[in-house]
């Protein structure tokens, strides 16, 4: 005789129930006939007592045991609601120089989140919900509660949980108080995922950080990171067309025995990777932890363990050998250029000493003809 059981619960409350528990409930055992699936029912929520659950019994002949293995398949892991969140993209773009950031503020005061530390060189802005709630130490942003946009000094910018088809809206409200636009926007991807019963306070993955919960601190402390490694990005690739330059420079003297690049165009270059190294340091602050990172040793795991993941400290030491060699070959073209001055230089006095001679000679000619 077969046996089918029909349920009326909460399925919410069956979900957080013990793997063994929850199989005793769902199962019906007869020591004549196999154990079937089972169809259930729902009644409303809030019920949570065991009193509730009312288990009838009925013939059933058409089941099969295979069918009874594979509906028993999906039991082994159950899962619990709280451990599953959306996960919130976070994107870094870079696209300009600078950004003012009094006159953004201003023109956007309804969405500023005060600063909670001395960093001047970036602010804060959250669009959508405005629940003070999310404010707190234990925040979350998941889902569509809001959206929040980092915007730096330097020119890079941050967006949290921000929909592709609305990624243009936010971008041209920072363009308005933009200078110095690139040629080319760069842009990076990364991944914030929140589990609360996270065993540490956070754990890194490919290309994402899974964290007990985001807030604003998180956010200022995961997006200065992203923001200094895109920008770092651009300045690479400056440097590396630099060196390309040099590279060609140098292939033309093995083939000729000399170049033909204008002082002018030296200076430039002195100038650019002058300017380049100086951005760096003094724009991107490179070196300086984040105040945040300083109170908190939570945000300085973060901070170090992003830090260690965009490779920001072996990229700036890329970044400054690759410096020292445009650096020597400026060094060393100036010096043939101060060589090409000076031969010209004795060149002109040869031919003004030269002039003089032919001068004094003519004279002392023209004297003696003169004297016959």
């Amino acid at each position: 005789m077969a046996t089918l059981i029909s349920l009326s619960y909460n399925p919410n409350h069956i979900l957080s129930l013990p793997h063994q528990q929850l199989r005793n409930i769902l199962l019906c055992q007869s020591s004549h006939s196999p154990i079937y699936p089972i169809s259930y029912g729902y009644t409303a929520a809030g019920s949570s007592s065991n009193s509730n659950i009312a288990a009838r019994c009925s013939s059933h002949s058409t089941a099969s045991v295979a069918d009874t293995m594979q509906w028993l398949e999906p039991l082994g892991d159950v899962v619990s609601e709280e451990d599953i969140k959306p996960s919130i993209p976070v994107r870094a773009y870079f696209f300009s120089t600078s950004v003012n950031l009094k006159s953004l503020v201003d023109q956007n005061r309804h969405n500023f989140i005060p600063p909670t530390s001395r960093m001047t060189n970036y602010v804060v802005l959250r669009f959508g919900s405005t629940k003070p709630e999310l404010i707190g130490s234990g925040a979350t942003i998941s889902g569509s509660d809001c959206c929040y946009m980092v915007v730096f000094q330097y020119g890079s910018v941050v967006l949290f949980n921000v929909h592709d088809q609305e990624i243009d809206g936010y971008l041209k409200i920072v363009e308005m108080h933009a200078s110095g636009s690139l040629p080319e926007m760069r842009k990076d991807e990364y991944e914030v995922q929140e589990k609360p019963t996270l065993g540490t306070w956070m754990q890194g993955g490919l290309d994402y950080i899974m964290l007990q919960y985001l807030n604003i601190d998180g956010i200022r402390t995961i997006g200065s990171v992203l923001g200094q490694s895109i920008a770092l990005d651009y300045y690479v690739r400056q440097v590396d067309e630099m060196v390309g330059e040099f590279t060609d420079i140098n292939s033309d003297m093995e083939k000729t025995g000399t170049f033909r690049m204008k002082r002018k165009k030296l200076f430039q270059l002195v100038g650019k990777a002058n300017s380049n190294l100086a951005d760096v340091i003094l724009k991107l602050g490179l070196f300086e932890r984040s105040d945040i990172a300083w109170k908190d040793a939570k945000y300085a795991q973060i901070w170090e363990y992003l830090r260690d993941e965009f490779e920001l400290t072996q990229r700036f030491a890329s970044l400054d050998f690759k410096l020292k060699f445009v650096e020597h070959n400026i060094r060393f073209l100036q010096e043939i250029l101060q060589n090409r001055k000076s031969d010209f230089l004795e060149w002109v006095i040869i031919i003004l000493i030269g002039a003089e001679i032919l001068i004094s000679v003519y004279d002392i000619t023209h004297k003696s003809v003169t004297s016959l």
